[in-house]
């Protein structure tokens, strides 16, 4: 036994190193190193522009309130084609944008700036602006603007907005509530105001702190008014506050648009206008028989808002045209006494004016000719039998 032993562990170690070397060269076949060409191969182009924003949000923290918010929003092409932008749209007149990088090359970088004026503002707010590029699968990038614009004394809502109807108004109150963010208290005078369509009633509600502005709307009207309230504080910091109190007399119906106006005729596809009918008094208002005064024309009244709110569809076929001495229009009958018979008029936009004609190039002399088209003067016996000839009368003497 102890004989055999150290022969079998003689013949088992070469048996495996031979097995390691061929094991070895078979995956040396088994895999090749990359060729030069493989290694080399670029990644794939053509991909277009594609915009990166560094943020798409920017939060400007507590701001007093009258403050201009300037901020600009980095953004980057990492695509392979020119990134252009082509419109950048805040979502209201008191936030602007600059003059922003209109085309900004690959790897390159641009900007936007954005200003937000946070006058009429107190309170957090919250801003949009709209970003349009040639991107092929980002477009459309919404950005935001956000934080909260600091007054000493908050007025809410800002101003006052009545509506009434033509037919019945009876007079209606509306509350503005007034709070002091400062710290010492506050005190508020008395309202005033300059007309009589209003009456302003002040109420405390938190000594020093809080307050109710009770705003009246006295009717009948029978037009749109408009006043200013104004209240003095105690505080230098916002001495005065003011606020204006709206009254809209609506009409009873209204129709928008009040007219129809077709493309030029004839109209090379089927036209589909629509008309929304509203009923602004508080009496139910059914309407029927709708009427088209064209031949070939539908027109269909569907109620949007039981009573108060309808759309008439009208359809005008291909090849339509208006004739000069066949007018056109829609109507509708309504169980409103004081408006029996609502009617739409439908007009077509005339065809552009044939241009006029262009003149004529003039005439280029021939060699020979003179500028001015009287023939160039001759020499020899030619020239005085031309003379005879084109005065014909010398010779019948």
């Amino acid at each position: 036994m102890h004989s055999i032993m150290p022969l079998r562990s003689s013949f088992v170690m070469p048996i495996l190193v031979a097995t390691s070397v061929s094991l070895g060269w078979l995956g040396s076949i088994a895999e090749p190193a990359p060729s030069p060409s493989a290694a080399t191969t670029s990644p794939a182009t053509n991909i277009g522009p594609i915009i990166k924003f560094a943020e798409l949000a920017y939060d400007f923290g507590k701001v007093d309130s009258g403050t201009v918010v300037k901020h600009e929003y980095a953004f980057t092409n990492i695509g392979d084609q020119t990134l252009e932008i082509t419109n950048v749209q805040p979502s209201c007149g008191c936030t602007t944008a600059g003059k922003w990088d209109k085309a900004v090359e690959p790897g390159k970088t641009g900007m936007i700036p954005i200003e937000f004026n946070s006058t009429a503002y107190g309170g957090a707010v919250t801003k949009t602006i709209t970003v349009t590029s040639n991107d092929p699968t980002n477009g459309v990038v919404v950005l935001q603007l956000k934080g909260t614009a600091w007054k000493p004394i908050n007025i809410s809502p800002g101003f006052v907005m009545f509506n009434l109807s033509a037919d019945i108004q009876t007079n209606e109150t509306k509350v503005v509530r007034i709070v002091s963010n400062l710290e010492d208290p506050v005190t508020l005078s008395a309202p005033t105001w300059s007309n009589n369509t209003f009456q302003a009633e002040l109420k405390t509600i938190k000594e020093g702190k809080e307050f109710e502005l009770d705003v009246t709307v006295v009717t009948p009207l029978t037009n749109t008014v408009s006043a200013p309230i104004t209240l003095k504080t105690s505080s230098p910091k916002m001495p005065v506050i003011t606020l204006t109190a709206y009254a809209m007399v609506l009409p009873v119906i209204t129709v928008n648009p009040p007219q129809i106006t077709l493309p030029v005729g004839p109209l090379p596809t089927e036209a589909k206008p629509s008309v929304m009918i509203q009923n602004n008094s508080t009496n139910v208002l059914a309407l029927s028989e709708p009427r088209l005064t064209a031949e070939g024309t539908d027109i269909q009244i569907k109620e949007v808002q039981p009573g108060h709110m309808f759309t008439l569809a009208l359809s005008f076929p291909a090849g339509f045209q208006i004739q000069p001495d066949h007018p056109v229009e829609a109507s509708v009958k309504s169980n409103n006494p004081k408006f029996p018979l609502i009617k739409v008029p439908v007009y077509q936009m005339a065809p552009r004016p044939p241009a006029p004609p262009q003149p004529a190039p003039a005439a280029q002399p021939k060699a020979g000719s003179s500028s001015t088209g009287i023939p160039p003067a001759q020499t020899g016996p030619s020239n005085g039998q031309a003379a005879l000839a084109t005065t014909p009368t010398s010779v019948q003497k």
